[in-house]
């Protein structure tokens, strides 16, 4: 395809996903633009990333808040549950992570994720709690932790987080397994069950501690599933995992996350396959969510584009990555529904299996990306 032909393509596209989201409506008039990466600020060197993200003009950091698993706050059970000073709690990289960007000017977005093995039975972390009052005990005490008046270890108090996300992709078996179980003759969603009740707790946890402005986000779905519970990998799609969701009970939460990912088609182009939710059809899922709960915010929790080099199998250019940063962030902010839309992530990871969907190259080196999220518009 010509460069003129291409452009106008992506023109085409670009407006009939922008009429797609807003029919007749204004654009976002408060969307906040993010990043997502934990393993750069909790496992890195916060002295030198923060800096970056400042750089880059990131308003708010997404960060996973274990629970349990490699970096879990809770390995063991605590005494006191809802009391963050519990002996059992490591809270050390996370505080160091707020007291960075509160620094730096920037939000911290916690995803609260992976379950600790003493409360699943020895499960792996993707397993959810047999006793959701546990997590919901823990996330009463991270929004204690957090709430902007509790003490630190060097006795200055902790800056404030308000933002909230309740687990990662649980349509997907890689974040929350089982998927499907087996209830008489027919198949069942059970993440879509154990998912209802893992946000309620979250929900609930947080805003027991009744802060002012705190907003706890369910859903955080990745774009597709299979709905094939004999599948080799089974996943849900996340039209009938919202569905699920709400046969199983939800009833309670301040926005609904979706992580919009494509296959490397442009950012408005209509996704390859029926069952995906991608940037361009996202409208659905906000008008399935408003006919389940009522008018509901939606976050971007995680998007991206993996760059070709390295991953040659699903990377695009690097000067098309750019591209697709501006026309992306355009659609979201034209979207009168978002509030936030957040990239994955800083830097390439290493490894060939990892994701290369970075501003920086594994080596550290800028991508043209790096300068078009700079410009884009706060």
């Amino acid at each position: 395809m010509t460069k003129p032909m291409r452009a106008l393509v992506v023109a085409s596209l670009y407006a009939a996903a922008l009429l797609a989201a807003s029919p007749g409506a204004s654009a976002s008039p408060q969307l906040q633009i993010g990043l997502v990466d934990t393993t750069e600020t909790l496992n890195g060197n916060p002295g030198r990333v923060f800096p970056v993200l400042k750089q880059l003009g990131v308003q708010v950091l997404r960060v996973n808040l274990s629970w349990g698993g490699r970096l879990g706050v809770a390995t063991s059970r605590p005494t006191d549950p809802t009391n963050p000073a519990d002996p059992a709690y490591d809270w050390s990289v996370y505080d160091r992570a707020v007291n960075y960007a509160a620094q730096y000017g920037i939000k911290i977005l916690f995803t609260i994720d992976f379950t600790p093995r003493w409360a699943n039975g020895g499960g792996d972390e993707n397993v959810a709690p047999r006793d959701a009052n546990d997590l919901r005990d823990f996330a009463h005490a991270a929004a204690t932790r957090y709430s902007g008046t509790y003490l630190g270890a060097d006795g200055r108090a902790l800056p404030p987080v308000r933002m909230w996300t309740a687990w990662n992709e649980p349509n997907n078996p890689v974040f929350l397994s089982p998927q499907f179980t087996r209830v008489g003759r027919r198949w069942v969603i059970q993440s879509a069950r154990d998912y209802a009740r893992i946000c309620t707790a979250v929900y609930d946890g947080v805003h027991s501690t009744e802060l002012r402005g705190e907003r706890v986000a369910c859903g955080a779905t990745a774009p597709r599933g299979n709905n094939s519970p004999l599948s080799a990998r089974p996943s849900v799609s996340p039209m009938a995992f919202v569905r699920a969701l709400k046969a199983a009970g939800l009833d309670r939460f301040d926005a609904y996350d979706h992580h919009p990912y494509g296959r490397g088609e442009p950012p408005g182009a209509p996704p390859s396959g029926r069952s995906q939710v991608t940037l361009a059809n996202i409208g659905d899922l906000t008008d399935e969510v408003a006919r389940l709960w009522g008018p509901k915010r939606l976050w971007i929790g995680e998007y991206g584009y993996e760059t070709n080099p390295p991953d040659h199998s699903f990377g695009v250019s690097p000067k098309l990555q750019a591209e697709y940063v501006t026309e992306a962030y355009g659609l979201a902010r034209a979207n009168p529904n978002v509030d936030l839309m957040i990239w994955f992530l800083l830097r390439d990871e290493k490894k060939p299996s990892g994701w290369q969907s970075g501003f920086l190259t594994a080596a550290g080196r800028p991508k043209p990306a790096f300068t078009a999220f700079q410009h884009l518009r706060r």
